[in-house]
Parts: structure tokens; sequence; C-alpha cells
């Protein structure tokens, strides 16, 4: 497996301290093996690791609470500062009073757990600014590139487009992809966060999670889910709604944005602009092989932007603006970034470029696009896709 760098950095500077170090993220994105790897460095300067997988049953059937977990790290612990890896610790009972006291006692310890049993909310309540928490997320392109190396395979931008960057979906040939990412798929979305929040009503949260993941790249409001809905002949309330977006959120199976208004310089409430982690999501619920490839393409920007460590806006369409799809912040600069499928046929072009019209020039404005033809001009900087998937920065552009 790749040495995922960019998560590695941001890490390394906590190893030593005393806060809990928490890595979050979707199922089966890779939390585990930025474990191991943060194992293997500190490895390098001491012995004195312990590590526990408490997906391995002969670990949870000896070590299944808290008590039983600390016992186990006095036991085996040695002298001088102990580095401690908890792997799926939510499958102790009562670990946050476990890793709370062992942070007291010259540890560090550091924690993954599944995605639907510890939530961003409850490790807040539990540690009480008491820890670091560090959110991976699946491949991006460039890591892609650098694993199919690894494994003397080719993947194109296309297929990055339809099935996105689980990691371990790399390593199977096309029919075996197909039934790990169902399989992840149904883990991820249904049976974990069904039993997670013991959700009643699993006809209506499917119908939900469906239409929100088949409709990425798009704003909503609640109550244009409660208006599809009804035309579904399907009650569901706005607060049920809400709801269930919230666990999807939680759960990071979707990121959403809250649209911008430069009149206001406010964001609009009730509006959201929805991504899927990973556009798998959608393809997987795509018939015929129709995929979507407009909208998982911008989709695939909001991943890459976000992995570049960009603070992302939607600009809201009003009287005085037209829709950008992103307005990404970093380091005092401001980028405008409209994305397309393609701007070959005249009545896309002018749409897309369109859109720029009411900005000025002041802020660099980037299309990007799938073309293989370079469509930049005075005001405008087109960027091709295959050539945005490797950069490091807008500031390379």
């Amino acid at each position: 497996m790749i040495n995922r760098e960019h998560y590695l950095k941001q890490i390394r500077g906590f190893y030593d301290t005393d806060l809990i170090k928490i890595i979050t993220g979707v199922r089966r994105c890779g939390k585990s093996i930025i474990l191991n790897q943060i194992m293997e460095e500190i490895g390098k300067k001491t012995k004195n690791i312990i590590y526990l997988n408490f997906e391995d049953e002969s670990v949870i059937s000896n070590i299944y609470n808290s008590k039983k977990l600390l016992e186990y790290i006095e036991k085996n612990r040695k002298e001088g500062k102990c580095y401690i890896f908890l792997d799926e610790i939510h499958e102790v009972t009562d670990w946050n009073l476990a890793v709370k006291t062992l942070r007291l006692h010259n540890n560090s310890v550091f924690i993954t757990g599944s995605n639907s049993k510890i939530l961003s909310k409850e490790y807040t309540s539990a540690f009480s600014g008491r820890y670091v928490s560090f959110r991976i997320r699946p491949f991006v392109y460039k890591e892609i590139l650098e694993y199919a190396k690894e494994l003397k395979k080719e993947f194109s931008i296309t297929d990055y487009l339809i099935w996105g960057g689980f990691p371990k979906r790399f390593e199977f040939d096309a029919n075996d992809m197909l039934i790990y990412l169902r399989d992840l798929n149904e883990s991820i979305i249904v049976k974990d966060l069904i039993m997670r929040f013991n959700i009643k009503n699993e006809e209506l949260f499917k119908r939900i999670v469906n239409y929100v993941l088949l409709s990425n790249s798009r704003i909503f409001s609640s109550r244009g889910i409660e208006g599809y809905l009804k035309n579904e002949h399907i009650e569901g309330s706005i607060n049920t709604i809400i709801k269930y977006l919230g666990y999807l959120e939680q759960a990071f199976v979707i990121n959403t944005i809250q649209p911008y208004s430069s009149k206001t310089k406010n964001e609009l409430s009730y509006y959201f602009k929805i991504y899927d982690e990973d556009v798998s999501f959608n393809s997987l619920r795509c018939l015929n092989n129709r995929y979507d490839l407009t909208h998982n393409l911008e989709n695939i920007v909001y991943n890459e932007l976000i992995y570049m460590d960009y603070n992302l806006k939607v600009l809201s369409k009003t009287e005085e603006d037209k829709e950008i799809d992103f307005i990404a912040f970093k380091d005092g600069k401001e980028y405008y970034i409209q994305v397309a499928y393609s701007v070959e046929d005249s009545k896309a072009y002018d749409r897309e470029f369109g859109a720029f019209s009411t900005i000025d020039n002041l802020h660099k404005k980037i299309l990007i696009t799938n073309d293989d033809i370079d469509y930049s001009t005075s005001t405008v900087t087109h960027i091709k896709l295959k050539d945005f998937l490797l950069l490091n920065s807008l500031e390379d552009i």
C-alpha cells in the first residue's frame, strides 16, 4: 500500500502529545492503513508500542470493556512513554472512559472507529478538547496513479469518474470490484446506519439515501426532497429528512456546502449543495451503465479541492450573480471555479463562460472540463481535467 504522506504530515506533529489522536473517515477509506504507517514511523525510535485490533475476535473476546483494556495496557506497556494504537475501538464497552484514562499516564493514544459507531458528535462530547481528529478520505487521482504503479495496473480518468477512489477496489478485476463496492455500500449506508440509529422506517430512509446519492453536485432544499417524496407517494416530514441527511453527513457519506450570496455576504439558509464522499455511491445506483459523468466530474473536482485543503463555497444564482460552482479559499486568496464535462458545444461554452460575467478580474477565474482543446480566454483560465488532477495547488495554474 502506498505511503499516504498527505495525511501523515498532518498527524506527525502530534505523535508525542497527550492529546488523543482520532483517525476518522468513511468505512474502508484507509484509516487502519494510516494507523499502521504511523506505527512503522514510531517503531523506528521505540519498541514501547501496543496495537490492538478489535475486529479480531481473539482480541475483543478477551478485552471487551474499559476495565479489561486498562488492565491489558498496564500489564503489557514498558517504562517511559507508550504509544497505544486502538483500531475499531468502538467495539469496546465504555471505550471512551479507558481512552481518557490512558492519556493521563504517559501514553500517546491513537484510535480509529467505524464511521457509524464513533461519530464526530460523540468524541466531541466524550473528550471535550483533549483530542485532535484527522479525516481520511478515499484516494484522489494522484494516489490512484501511485497505487496503480505499485500494483502494475492502469486506471483511466473515466474509471475514476465512475468508480471513485476506495483503495481496496483497485486490487480486483471488474466483476469482483463491483461485488466489493456493492457490499461496501450495503455496509456503510444501509446496515450500519439503520442499525446505528435504530431507523424504523427503512423504506423511507433508503429512498432518501438513493435520491440524494444519485443527485450529487446539485443544490437541494429539505422541502424540495419532501416534494420528491410526495410525487412518489411517500410520506416523509421535513424534520425526518433533515435528520436522515444529518446521519449521512455525520457518517461521512455526503458532504454539504450552503450556497453563498455575494450581495448579502451570507450563506443562504435552507439550501445546500450535496457531494458524495465517493462517486461510486452514485454509479452503483445507475441503470444500464448510464453513468452521470457530468455531475460526477464536479463531485471529483470537489473531492480534489478538499484534498488540496481549500475551503469551498458555492456562489448562488441571484439577480446580481450567476451560479458559480466553487469559490475556493486558502491563504487569503480566492479562486472562482466553474466545472463542466465539455464546452465544445456553443451553448455549453456560452453558459459556462457566461457564469463569470459578473465576476471582476481581481480574483482568478478557472474553468475545468474534460476537453482536450484549450479554451482559455484573456480573463478565464481553462484547465483540462487530466491536468487539474495532477495539481498540488491552484497556485500551480
